[in-house]
């Protein structure tokens, strides 16, 4: 420590060159409330009254009833089903729930495509969202996992994108954010992204697909789909072990 900064500091003043720096050292950051957790548990508790509404107040169409209306729109439910796929895909909400519905109203195959394609465009746009917010905003949305997906995605940028994506109850949007905000490489990111969430998206749909229709064809795709997703995280995971640094 400078000579001039300890007799400061011991004396209890400091020289006015160095009154930056000490307030620096006592930025009361831990005293201030954090209003995020508030504002997130209040959006969905209002989320979940409007839902319940709906339950008991509107009669919603049946799954057949949806697909002919989506069959009538044409390609437009197509770009609707991607726009509203990418949104979510960047904000906190599971995309397991939009990965589903393009199983039952889509199929398999086609809801595996507008599934992909949406997904990634969230993502991509997340990436890019916290590029220009910057690192220490972007820490702050990440909240508690800032320090979890910081520690994954310091190590080995395209295999921890890899394991990330693959990894069952793990968001997208952290690792969406995070890549951007602690400088994951936008090739590494994007590859990663892609080769992860085609097997993981074709296995949400296939649930979907199947709930829609039930069938030995339907069950079947769903039992390979996860079988192939939970081999590829174990390969996955290897891999990422072997490229971090012996002790990290």
């Amino acid at each position: 420590m400078d000579d001039r900064v300890a007799e400061g500091v011991y004396s209890g003043t400091m020289s006015p060159e160095y009154d930056e720096s000490a307030a620096a050292w006592h930025e009361p950051e831990s005293d201030r409330f954090d209003w995020t957790p508030v504002v997130r548990n209040m959006v969905l508790i209002v989320v979940l009254f409007g839902l319940l509404w709906l339950l008991f107040n509107v009669e919603l169409p049946s799954a057949d009833r949806l697909r002919d209306i989506i069959d009538s729109w044409g390609w437009a439910a197509w770009l609707v089903f991607i726009g509203s796929y990418a949104l979510v895909a960047m904000t906190p909400i599971p995309v397991t729930v939009m990965a589903v519905t393009a199983g039952l109203l889509f199929g398999v195959f086609d809801g595996t495509v507008l599934s992909v394609i949406g997904v990634l465009i969230g993502c991509w746009a997340g990436y890019w969202l916290a590029r220009g917010l910057g690192r220490q905003v972007t820490i702050k949305m990440l909240g508690s996992r800032a320090v979890s997906v910081e520690r994954h995605l310091d190590q080995a940028g395209l295999e921890a994108i890899i394991v990330l994506r693959l990894l069952p109850g793990f968001p997208y949007w952290p690792v969406n954010y995070g890549s951007g905000a602690f400088g994951v490489g936008q090739r590494d990111f994007l590859v990663g992204s892609a080769l992860a969430v085609i097997p993981g998206q074709f296995s949400l749909v296939s649930i979907g697909a199947f709930i829609s229709n039930p069938s030995v064809f339907t069950g079947t795709i769903v039992a390979v789909s996860w079988a192939i997703v939970l081999m590829l995280t174990v390969l996955a995971y290897w891999r990422w072990k072997a490229a971090r640094p012996q002790g990290a």
